[in-house]
């Protein structure tokens, strides 16, 4: 009876065993509802696939948030061992060198394929340090999108299968909105300068917007800009351009059904499709048919995943075969589908497009395609240090232009300063 009571508590702890013996990573990350949901399914996925690993995904708020949670992290010796890091932090990631561990040197320690050719160029090329080496995991990469209603098209006598594609269509479509008494017929988030730029192929920093050095500086108050930001300042003035706030604040207005127009992330189609009670369409970003070059391509946006200095060896196995996971080529082309977030591999691309659903979701395709183009030194994004900071700098002196109390040239002139200054505290900081 000894026996076999012994033998009993032996199984039962070798089946134990592995459980006991799982590696958590903890991952936090900046996904909120149905794409929080997405972070967590996919954690689910992986942890279900097998049993030496766990992953823990905690949200710590926005972008700007979860980043300045995980500096004070890693100051205090508990930062986690992935954390999401908006496009926007990607240069001053790279500048913190004992903070971060490279993504390529984490998947080769943990035995795991790793091939940067099999990503999209313009994804996989914008987390590459200068000597080639990726330094994060491409993610939830999106690139800015317009959404439009096409219920409110009708209703206002346009052709809701005809997107606007130039800015003086959106401006002509506005007007008709607000006429057939539309309270708010276009908005938009942050795409009025960094996407713009791009894909009006005009710098948005000197030294090709930052990829050429920290010796960049800002760019964004030339002719083009300037007279862009006049006109959102006179449809702002005659109420046909609300302006929502700061960040993602103008997510919710479209979807609701609030603003008939808006540009805004390829990442917010997932939102647009559980909410929007309308018709809807999803087309190519506004330009000026007059500047030469455009339309040239968008930049990346959305977030990757940086892995943090310090941790045990078993930590980073764990770490590269979930980022093998998800890199997999039918669970990058489920989440493109769910989310509107770029597929990260041409391989999820292609099978995205030979399933059918770019045909069933017209305008889906719309991020990939605007993103794939060949680029140009002055395209193919923007990196530069404590872009957060020039960020908040941009949307002080914006919201000027909005309150009608300084003029587009005023404030773009103002938020360059500024922002030259961050640029060259960064530049002293990192000189080596």
């Amino acid at each position: 009876m000894k026996f076999r009571l012994a033998a009993a508590s032996l199984a039962a702890a070798l089946a134990a065993s592995p459980a006991l013996a799982q590696t958590e990573i903890q991952w936090w990350h900046s996904m909120s509802g149905p794409l929080g949901e997405w972070v967590g399914d996919l954690a689910k996925q992986f942890n279900a696939s097998q049993s030496a690993y766990r992953v823990v995904p905690t949200y710590k708020g926005q972008y700007d948030e979860s980043m300045t949670a995980a500096i004070a992290a890693f100051r205090a010796g508990n930062a986690p061992d992935i954390l999401q890091v908006f496009e926007v932090g990607t240069a001053t990631m790279m500048a913190s060198k004992g903070a971060i561990k490279p993504v390529g040197e984490v998947m080769t320690a943990g035995g795991a394929k790793f091939d940067p050719s099999v990503y999209i160029s313009a994804v996989a090329g914008y987390y590459t340090a200068p000597n080639g080496q990726m330094l994060s995991f491409p993610f939830n990469s999106s690139t800015t999108v317009f959404y439009y209603n096409k219920d409110a098209f009708k209703a206002a006598g346009l052709d809701p299968e005809k997107a606007p594609t130039t800015w003086p269509e959106v401006f002509a479509a506005a007007d008709k909105l607000k006429a057939g008494g539309h309270k708010c017929p276009f908005t938009t988030s942050w795409t009025q300068l960094e996407s713009f730029s791009a894909w009006h192929n005009t710098l948005f920093a000197s030294h090709n917007n930052g990829f050429g050095g920290t010796a960049a500086r800002l760019a964004f108050n030339s002719p083009l800009h300037v007279r862009h930001f006049e006109n959102l300042a006179k449809m702002a003035k005659n109420g046909t351009f609300v302006y929502k706030g700061r960040n993602n604040a103008a997510d919710a207005a479209f979807p609701s059904g609030e603003c008939a127009m808006m540009t805004g992330s390829s990442g917010l189609y997932a939102r647009v499709a559980k909410d929007a009670k309308f018709k809807y369409g999803i087309s190519t970003l506004p330009y000026y048919p007059d500047v030469k070059g455009a339309p040239q391509n968008t930049v990346i946006g959305g977030a990757s995943l940086w892995v943090m200095a310090g941790k045990s060896p078993e930590k980073y196995k764990g770490v590269a075969r979930f980022f093998d996971f998800l890199s997999d080529t039918k669970v990058q082309s489920e989440s493109h589908r769910r989310t509107g977030y770029l597929p990260i591999t041409t391989g999820a691309f292609k099978l995205t497009d030979a399933s059918g659903f770019y045909k069933d979701k017209p305008g889906t395709d719309v991020a990939v395609t605007q993103m794939i183009r060949k680029t140009t030194d002055k395209s193919r994004g923007i990196r530069l240090g404590n872009f957060v900071q020039i960020r908040t700098i941009v949307d002080e002196e914006t919201e000027q232009i909005w309150a009608g109390k300084r003029s587009a040239k005023e404030a773009l002139d103002a938020a360059v300063k500024r922002g030259n200054e961050q640029l060259a505290r960064f530049q002293k900081a990192n000189r080596n």
